[in-house]
C-alpha cells in the first residue's frame, strides 16, 4: 500500500452516533458537490450560527474541493446515508510562516445534528492536523453558540480574543470568540 493510500486509509471514521445510525467522516470528493449545496441551503436557511449567505453553485464547489485538495486541506464530509449532510474545514495558511496554522470551519445539516457528531468532528480534525504537521488550529465561534464553545473548551481550544457585537444577526448583536488549539500546548506558555 503505498503512502497516499495510508493517509486516505487514516482519514476515514465510522462512527455509530447516538440514534445509533452509521456516520462515516471522510475527505469529500467532487462527486458530493450537490450533497454539499443542498445541506448549506439548509442550514443557512435555518441557521443563526454559519457565516454564509448562500450556498456555493455546483462549479465553484467542485472548484473549491479541487482546491482545498491541492492546497494539502482538509475538507471532510460527514456521511449520513450515502450523502453528505455536513462539513468540516481545515484552511492552512497560505503563506509559509503561516503554514504551520489552520482555520477550522464547520456545520451540520438538519439530519446530522442532535446524533453527538461534535466530538467525532473534532476528533477527527485533530488527527488530520497532527499528521499534517500542524501546530496550530484557529477557529473563530458566536458568544451565543455556548454549546460549541464548550465543545471546543473540551478539546482544549483556549480562547484568545473576543471581538464585541460583531455580527448583527435576527436583530441581535452577537460577540465573535476566537479560539484556538496549540498541538504542543505551547498556549500555556503564553
Amino acid at each position: 500500500m503505498n503512502n497516499t493510500a495510508r493517509t486516505f486509509e487514516r482519514l476515514v471514521m465510522n462512527i455509530t452516533a447516538k440514534d445509533g445510525s452509521n456516520v462515516i467522516l471522510r475527505p469529500v470528493r467532487e462527486e458530493d458537490a450537490s450533497d454539499i449545496i443542498t445541506a448549506a441551503d439548509d442550514v443557512i436557511r435555518g441557521g443563526r450560527f454559519i457565516q454564509k449567505e448562500r450556498a456555493r453553485t455546483l462549479e465553484e464547489e467542485q472548484a473549491f474541493i479541487r482546491e482545498m485538495a491541492e492546497k494539502d486541506n482538509m475538507y471532510a464530509g460527514v456521511v449520513i446515508d450515502n450523502k453528505v449532510k455536513g462539513i468540516a474545514r481545515l484552511v492552512r495558511g497560505e503563506l509559509k510562516m503561516k503554514r504551520h496554522t489552520a482555520l477550522f470551519r464547520t456545520w451540520l445539516g438538519k439530519e446530522a445534528q442532535g446524533k453527538g457528531l461534535g466530538n467525532a468532528v473534532m476528533e477527527y480534525t485533530l488527527h488530520w492536523g497532527k499528521i499534517h504537521g500542524l501546530h496550530k488550529i484557529n477557529l473563530t465561534v458566536f458568544a451565543s453558540n455556548k454549546v460549541a464553545v464548550k465543545l471546543y473548551e473540551k478539546h482544549g481550544f483556549i480562547t484568545e480574543g473576543v471581538q464585541k457585537e460583531q455580527a448583527f444577526i435576527n436583530g441581535e448583536y452577537d460577540d465573535e470568540v476566537f479560539m484556538a488549539y496549540f498541538y504542543n500546548n505551547l498556549a500555556d506558555k503564553h
